[in-house]
């Protein structure tokens, strides 16, 4: 494992997204405030999911998760295929880069994106509503967990993709639907009995359902299992990323 050339991968991964953050970090931002005054604004006073917490402090955790985890896929993916589609991907593949240097270096952009748009929304939506923090840990513990598996699951997509296109339809047709139907506006306690269950069944669930708990120290199912979950999703997608790096499919003859 050689550290300074992961670190220089890992560089140029957060030179890439700084470079245009008015597109990778402040319109994310905007995005997700924008959720967050029309839905606070519509259902305030109207919807109460936990008690004692207004609907607008409630939403905030799951537009942040939200906000973080998507932004961690689009790194990695847009990335890679980015990389692939230019043809400049052969300069990454032709340094003696190991298979950790590589996958660290990618997953750890990753996640400081994740993060740098995550601490945004929550900066600017204090001064919209009151959000208590219950524990500071759980809360940063679900940020990294989460954008390390979403940018796992984005690494996989680049080197699957082979155009942009496929990469805007498994972002539109997989992450966008799981990741509005995991909890971020409403609690799965309030669904149907067959949509409760399904709900279960959705990843993206309990990476808000965790985070959510760092706030307000409630959830719709025990942290711990959430966080098991996260922990089973993040070893899985290490082995299957690692599997494929080490197979050189879709990158050795990109």
């Amino acid at each position: 494992m050689n550290w300074y050339s992961c670190y220089t991968l890992f560089r140029k991964e957060i030179a890439r997204f700084v470079k245009v953050w008015l597109q990778t970090v402040v319109a994310p931002v905007v995005t997700a405030l924008l959720y967050l005054l029309v839905f606070g604004h519509v259902l305030e006073g109207r919807v109460e999911v936990f008690p004692g917490v207004s609907y607008a402090a409630f939403l905030i955790p799951g537009l942040l998760m939200m906000t973080v985890i998507q932004n961690a896929f689009a790194n990695t993916s847009s990335s890679i295929i980015q990389s692939k589609v230019m043809g400049s991907i052969i300069f990454v593949m032709l340094p003696p880069f190991s298979e950790w240097e590589f996958f660290l270096a990618y997953i750890g952009a990753a996640i400081m994106r994740g993060l740098a748009v995550g601490v945004g929304v929550f900066l600017l939506a204090i001064f919209y509503v009151d959000v208590p923090i219950y524990n500071f840990f759980i809360i940063m513990l679900f940020a990294i967990l989460g954008s390390y598996v979403m940018g796992a699951i984005g690494m996989v997509a680049g080197i699957w993709a082979e155009k942009f296109d496929q990469i805007a339809a498994f972002q539109s047709f997989l992450i966008v639907p799981l990741t509005f139907l995991s909890g971020v506006f409403y609690s799965i306690k309030s669904l149907p009995p067959l949509w409760y269950e399904l709900s279960k069944w959705n990843p993206f669930f309990y990476m808000i359902d965790g985070f959510r708990y760092g706030f307000f120290g409630q959830s719709d199912q025990p942290v711990v299992l959430s966080f098991v979950a996260m922990l089973i999703a993040a070893m899985g997608l290490t082995f299957v990323c690692m599997a494929i790096l080490r197979s050189g499919y879709k990158l050795r003859d990109a």
